[in-house]
């Protein structure tokens, strides 16, 4: 990819816009999806999400003109050690979330997902070496004090939130080390992962137990279509990132926690506490603060340097 092509203002910043927010929505809706697989085994629904998008990702891949990055990446040992290790990562983050959703656990999704960058800001700082902005600071500890009112006023810690939040979180940072795009870097982690769901599967199938087939044609179709809804919303964060600044992205992936959390409280009616309220309020204040610090900081960086888009480096390791 040629850097210099960031330097130029993007003819049509609206096509960015609707790029990215329908991934950003589709991934809010996916409860929706999930829901329907609800009778099936969290651990089953992952293992046909890793084999169904392995195969539907291999046109995907071709049609892009990207099959020789894949064969290149699968050449170097490293590359292929941390894209199982981010492979494990994302599928236990996928295992989690599916398991919350069919558990009557949204809002917890919800809430992780929220919390999911300012997790992002503490482990740069623990491990890049970045430096944090006084507003950041702000943000993240009020974040912090959210979490504690929350297992304080609730007698229970939000596990499920966080660990939402940390593991997307450092599957990110890892994904910073391989130089490799979001496309191919699924291809390659759902590769590696492919072969022991398949062995997963047929195990099943032989116990009589899968619910593929035997749970009806409905399931079927569904468990098959969770390659689309792993791969198109990706599809669509990659050309919107194309064509927004950083600081747009950064406004924009909060569209999904916030359908998560209206379906939630307004679809599925969870239980919505005083104390849950309080804490998404404090959650939603920290991202204000965090958000509003970023695109200002991001604005100053882009006068300085002169750049009107992101640098690939920057919109490398998207989202899920």
């Amino acid at each position: 990819m040629n850097p210099a092509r960031f330097s130029k203002p993007d003819p049509s910043p609206l096509s960015g816009v609707a790029f990215a927010l329908t991934a950003f929505l589709i991934w809010g809706a996916s409860p929706v999806y999930w829901k329907v697989l609800v009778d099936v085994p969290a651990l089953e629904i992952i293992s046909h999400r890793m084999v169904w998008s392995f195969l539907f990702l291999l046109p995907l891949l071709w049609w892009q003109g990207r099959w020789p990055e894949f064969i290149g990446v699968l050449r170097k040992p490293r590359a292929v050690a941390l894209l199982l290790l981010t492979g494990l990562l994302v599928a236990a983050n996928w295992l989690l979330y599916i398991w919350a959703v069919n558990h009557d656990l949204v809002l917890q999704a919800s809430l992780g997902y929220y919390i999911n960058p300012l997790v992002n800001v503490i482990l740069g700082a623990l491990f890049l070496g970045e430096r944090l902005r006084r507003f950041q600071y702000g943000a993240v500890l009020l974040a912090g004090a959210a979490v504690v009112y929350l297992t304080v006023s609730l007698g229970r810690f939000p596990w499920v939130s966080l660990t939402l939040a940390v593991t997307f979180g450092i599957y990110g940072l890892i994904r910073k080390t391989v130089a490799v795009g979001a496309l191919v870097g699924l291809q390659v982690e759902t590769a590696l992962l492919s072969l022991p769901a398949l062995a997963y599967l047929g195990a099943l199938q032989a116990a009589g137990t899968a619910a593929f087939a035997a749970g009806g044609p409905r399931i079927s179709f569904f468990l098959t279509g969770s390659a689309l809804v792993t791969a198109l919303p990706l599809l669509c964060f990659s050309l919107g990132a194309r064509r927004l600044t950083l600081a747009s992205l950064g406004f924009l992936q909060y569209v999904a926690p916030s359908c998560m959390f209206l379906l939630g409280v307004l679809v599925y009616e969870e239980p919505f506490s005083a104390a849950q309220v309080k804490t998404f309020l404090m959650i939603w204040a920290a991202l204000a603060v965090y958000s509003l610090d970023s695109a200002l900081f991001y604005r100053r960086h882009a006068a300085a340097s002169g750049l009107t888009r992101p640098s690939p480096a920057l919109t490398r390791g998207a989202r899920k």
